[in-house]
């Protein structure tokens, strides 16, 4: 903790990656996880999303040239999509340290939730991997005053002073915050109660009125969109913090918002104060997350029109984080002399998703 605290200390970063503290172990674990599941019998080809300083993509090649049989190595393309063009830089850095590696990577700085910057749509297996993307994604807020009351939309509008923002609320209209909605089921106890259950809680709103404030996580939504209509047959690593700790900003999936001044931190009461530096980082949910996974490759929405009993499209599965480390890394690596393992026992707010696809492909 100490070392890890000089680290941060001396950085103008405010948070390293498990994957950058961890390096080589953490993406050893991934790539571990891709060969055991991979069709070799195509060329494999890997899609990661906010590759950060390219420590990843880095860590997964050098696992493949080392443990993988030559053809799958020989034949295999890794692209990184980065929105950030100084990142871009340093992920061809990170990973053109190895020779080797540089024919078989390529960088493209470019929004993944962009449709247009993905061409056409590729029918071929391939693997996607977001480590911590999910938690600095975009997300929208809805707002009820009651229980019975129906949710509205939060904008958010500058002042006449043109310094002090403040919250409005109007209808859902936005097209992503409706289907978050829906995904979500958010409405569902206002359609499905008798009268006599709507005139009880009518009355007990109006006595003790219950306002609900949830953060949807629409960038997601609309990323997942994307990813399934151009890979529909893609594999999916994510990674990300289940629940964050001291969250001052109020509502369901809320995020901490913080800034980091002489190596400290502090934390906002208000995202509206947040202005400019200020890191923003939501928690996932994920049994959400497996449900917008569902919707996106379609069956979700087969299930709730009632007219198809087929399979699910995704085969998906949650992990902890030192579950997923001791099924495919090497703990033994990271392990203490007194038995402590930071790569087990440390980042406890931390999960892993995976989803594949199944053959129930109509």
């Amino acid at each position: 903790m100490r070392y890890l605290d000089n680290v941060y200390k001396q950085s103008d970063i405010s948070w390293f990656t498990p994957v950058e503290i961890f390096k080589p172990w953490y993406a050893h674990a991934i790539a571990e996880a891709i060969m055991r599941t991979a069709n070799f019998s195509v060329p494999l080809k890997i899609y990661e999303i906010g590759g950060g300083s390219g420590t990843c993509a880095r860590g997964i090649m050098d696992y493949i040239m080392l443990n993988a049989p030559a053809k799958v190595y020989n034949s295999m393309t890794y692209t990184s999509v980065e929105i950030s063009p100084s990142l871009a830089e340093v992920q061809k850095e990170t990973v053109g340290e190895v020779r080797s590696h540089i024919p078989k990577f390529r960088v493209e700085c470019r929004d993944a939730a962009d449709r247009s910057g993905w061409g056409d749509v590729e029918q071929q297996p391939c693997w996607v991997i977001m480590l911590e993307v999910l938690d600095n994604l975009p997300h929208d807020v809805v707002y009820s005053a009651s229980q019975i009351s129906p949710l509205m939309e939060v904008w958010v509008e500058r002042q006449h002073d043109r310094e002090s923002l403040s919250e409005l609320y109007k209808p859902l209209q936005d097209s992503l915050v409706t289907r978050c909605v829906e995904i979500l089921d958010l409405d569902k106890t206002r359609t499905t109660q008798s009268s006599a259950v709507s005139t009880l809680k009518s009355i007990w709103s109006k006595v003790y009125p219950k306002p609900r404030r949830c953060w949807l996580p629409t960038g997601c939504l609309k990323l997942l969109e994307v990813l399934h209509e151009v890979l529909p047959k893609m594999s999916l690593i994510a990674s990300d913090f289940s629940y964050l700790p001291d969250v001052k900003i109020p509502g369901e999936r809320a995020p901490l918002v913080s800034t980091k001044k002489d190596g400290s931190s502090t934390d906002y009461q208000n995202y509206m104060e947040a202005k400019g530096d200020a890191d923003i980082f939501f928690p996932t949910d994920f049994w959400l997350l497996e449900r917008i996974d569902h919707y996106c490759s379609g069956w979700l929405k087969l299930q709730d029109n009632h007219s198809s009993k087929k399979g699910k499209k995704r085969r998906t599965i949650t992990l902890e984080t030192s579950a997923f480390m001791e099924e495919f890394g090497l703990p033994t690596k990271t392990r203490t002399k007194d038995g402590y393992n930071p790569l087990l026992d440390d980042f406890k707010n931390t999960k892993f998703y995976l989803s594949v696809p199944t053959h129930n492909i109509k």
